[in-house]
This record gives structure tokens, C-alpha cells and sequence, in this order.
């Protein structure tokens, strides 16, 4: 059975799998972080948590945003056009954001999570239905779109459900179009609002096929994603 959530603060039974979705743009980042080399993402819940996560870990690199802007005292932002240029071989973020992390956290009690935007969805996809093949009768999968109201994460959770059933869902390209015509990607076409970089919504909107997806699993009761080959 797949159901689709939407939202990022939610209280979810047990399923087989949970899929949390973030295309504009946390995880896209984590997307291109892992292409960069980083080694895995510590999720936090709160600033407060990331700085003491940075204090007791000082090689580590703060990462995220605030109503989509950059944190003060952060290392990087939330721009996956800027990590998509930087050098994170061996590197763990810290990753702190809006809708996606906070969807995440709410959504760890499925067997297996995983997290995606657009450009690893087909992969991640593919991997699910790998996990449901091995599952018993009706597994549960859900895809929970994080942004509480925009039409981006819920498109790309339509486009993963057709892919997971087989086919009758939206083509990438209808896919594509919501997620451009998207209140969230306005801004990012907006030059009165030169914060919100138009390069973030070219690699948001482009499949980048890898070799791997995203996990989530809890290490030392933090959770982390990290990389997991896609087969």
C-alpha cells in the first residue's frame, strides 16, 4: 500500500518504509553533498542541537537554512549550486532545515527511510521497490512530502508512487513542470530576491543519476543519512 503525507510536523504509525521528500532544496544538497564526497549528514532538530553537535564535533560542517536563508555562524547553506562546487571529500554535515530534516525526524519509525528530491527519485525508487519485494503481505510505503503546502514535494511524491506502482502516475516532465510553477521555486526566478540563487533550481530540476540512494539509520541514538548503493 502507498499512501502519500504531506507536511513536515506529523505523527505516523509504523510502516515498512517512509520516504521523506525535500526538493527545494535540503535534499538536493544531501544529494549533491554525497556526489561532493561528504561521508554522511547528522540530522538536528533544532540550532540549538546543531551548535552543540559543531562543539563536540569541530571538523564537522554546519549546513541549512532558515525561511529558506542562510544561518548565522553556519558553515554552508542551503544552496546545492554552491555545494555542488565544494570540496567535501570525507566530510560530515550537519543539517539543519525548515521542512525536510523536521519531516524526517517525525518519520524514523518505518524499517527502512530514506530521504530524495527530484534528482534521485527514479533511483530511489528503484531501491524501494527492491525493499518491498523482499517484505511480506501489503508492506506500508509512504512518501511524505515535507512542504507543508507547496506543490513541489508533493509532485515529485506522485512521480515516486507511479514509479513504485509500475506506471498511471505523472511523466517527469509534468513532474517538472509543477515543481517549476511551484510557490516555493518562485523566488528563485525572482530578481528583486538575488538571495535565492537561480542555478539552485536548474540542479532541483535535473534527474542526476548515482549510483547510490539516501538512508537514514541512528547511530549512537543521532540520526544520519548516509550513502547506501541503489542495488
Amino acid at each position: 500500500m502507498i499512501q502519500i503525507v504531506q507536511g513536515n510536523n506529523h505523527r505516523l504509525p509504523d510502516a515498512e518504509v517512509h520516504v521523506v521528500i525535500d526538493v527545494i532544496r535540503a535534499f538536493t544538497v544531501a544529494h549533491y553533498a554525497f556526489i561532493q564526497g561528504a561521508q554522511k549528514i547528522v540530522l538536528a532538530g533544532s540550532l540549538e542541537e546543531a551548535f552543540r553537535l559543531k562543539r563536540d564535533n569541530p571538523d564537522h560542517l554546519l549546513a541549512g537554512e532558515i525561511k529558506g536563508l542562510p544561518i548565522h555562524g553556519f558553515d554552508l547553506d542551503n544552496s546545492p549550486a554552491r555545494i555542488a562546487q565544494a570540496n567535501l571529500t570525507g566530510k560530515t554535515l550537519i543539517q539543519k532545515t525548515t521542512n525536510g530534516v523536521e519531516a524526517t525526524l517525525n518519520s524514523l519509525n518505518a524499517k527502512e527511510v530514506y530521504v530524495t528530491g527530484f534528482s534521485n527519485a527514479v533511483a530511489t525508487a528503484a531501491r524501494v521497490k527492491i525493499r518491498l519485494a523482499a517484505a511480506g503481505p501489503e508492506p506500508i510505503v509512504r512518501l511524505i512530502a515535507s512542504h507543508p503546502t507547496g506543490d513541489d514535494d508533493l509532485a515529485c511524491a506522485e512521480y515516486i508512487a507511479g514509479l513504485l506502482r509500475g506506471g498511471g502516475g505523472p511523466t517527469a516532465a509534468q513532474t517538472l513542470e509543477r515543481i517549476r510553477g511551484s510557490e516555493a521555486a518562485a523566488k528563485f526566478f525572482d530578481p528583486g530576491q538575488p538571495a535565492f540563487l537561480p542555478e539552485d533550481m536548474e540542479l532541483c530540476l535535473r534527474e542526476r543519476p548515482t549510483d547510490f540512494v539516501m538512508k537514514v539509520d541512528t547511530r549512537d541514538g543521532i540520526p544520519v543519512i548516509e550513502r547506501e548503493e541503489a542495488n
